[in-house]
């Protein structure tokens, strides 16, 4: 009896593995890039003092007594300038705020920066304190530095997001179109080769790399930043392939059409521009005006951040997560069926 020929769903994955690990630079984006970003935005935000909020001091007759007053604070660091040299300063973000020489003093500072806000109450309340002004009571003060309270716990999802958006985006939008621009998918018709198996390995070779690239990301978060994870790891994982699910379809989507490298390149940053701007990856999507909440909910990776965090972070179980799950299942199967109805060979 011969031998029964492998399925071709089977070797579509199989070539379409071996044909990442003939490309190094791809390995690199997938391993190494989100590893080696998550260490050096780690070390850029790591728990430390803050430094002190560099304010000029305009030169004149109080300016001896106010740079004394100043002196005492631990969050102001206080320098005299001549009037002209301290806007100067202040207008290329040398100084937070300038103290003018006048008695009783003007503050000058950029009200749309937190730092100069916090600079002039502090030295506000230092010059107040200074000129007899007593305080009502002693406030305490609790400072809060636990994992997962950190900014850095707090970027590491939403890099493990990013990163599964962009190499299943990437990874198989471009494969797609070099394969079609170089005339293989029209060769494939003639073995033949449906449609559906030619998508579907494109998916499964992406959940293959998945946990090598989300795991290295992760013990690397954890053992060296002390990013906690505490939620379920099987929720976590399943977090993760509902994401990597729903960005490849959105990727098979994008490559439906395409025949050229610049058209692909075009199309995949009109999608993802978007969803690196609004979708909470270094900052919190509360940013947003409320007039725009609703498109930001929606998209994908707003949903797939949300949720890493929720688990990674507050332990979340799933039903707390529900509805991001729902949207990022409705992305991956919405994208998928139009992509099999839209994808042409040629």
């Amino acid at each position: 009896m011969p031998d029964r020929a492998p399925h071709a769903l089977y070797t579509l994955t199989r070539a379409r593995v071996l044909e990442l690990f003939r490309e190094p630079e791809a390995l690199f984006w997938v391993f190494i890039f989100p590893v080696v970003l998550a260490g050096i935005l780690g070390l850029a935000f790591r728990s430390r003092p803050p430094e002190p909020l560099p304010v000029a001091v305009v030169d004149g007759p109080h300016a001896e007594a106010r740079l004394a007053a100043l002196a005492v604070r631990e969050d102001v660091k206080a320098q005299p300038m001549a009037e002209a040299d301290a806007r100067r300063a202040l207008v290329r973000g040398k100084v937070v705020l300038v103290v003018s020489a006048g008695d009783p003093p003007e503050y000058a500072f950029d009200p749309t920066q937190p730092e100069s806000r916090t600079a002039r109450l502090a030295v506000d309340a230092a010059l107040q304190a200074a000129a007899g002004r007593k305080d009502a009571f002693a406030a305490g003060l609790s400072q809060v530095t636990e994992p997962g309270s950190r900014y850095v716990d707090f970027l590491v999802p939403g890099l493990l997001g990013m990163n599964l958006m962009g190499t299943g985006m990437w990874g198989i939008g471009f494969s797609l179109v070099m394969a079609r621009h170089g005339q293989l998918l029209k060769r494939l018709i003639a073995a033949p080769v449906r449609k559906g198996h030619l998508l579907l390995a494109q998916l499964l070779s992406r959940l293959l790399f998945l946990v090598p690239e989300a795991g290295a990301l992760l013990v690397f978060a954890t053992l060296l930043l002390g990013v906690p994870i505490r939620g379920s790891l099987l929720l976590l994982a399943g977090v993760s392939v509902l994401g990597a699910l729903a960005f490849a379809g959105l990727g098979l989507l994008t490559a439906a059409r395409p025949r050229t490298i610049e058209g692909i390149s075009g199309i995949m940053n009109l999608v993802m521009v978007p969803m690196w701007i609004f979708s909470g990856i270094f900052f919190s999507t509360e940013r947003f005006p409320a007039a725009i909440q609703p498109f930001v909910q929606a998209l994908p990776l707003t949903a797939l951040n949300d949720a890493l965090r929720a688990v990674m972070l507050e332990g979340a179980g799933l039903a707390a997560i529900a509805s991001e799950l729902v949207i990022l299942g409705l992305w991956g199967a919405v994208t998928f069926v139009l992509a099999l109805k839209l994808f042409r060979w040629q």
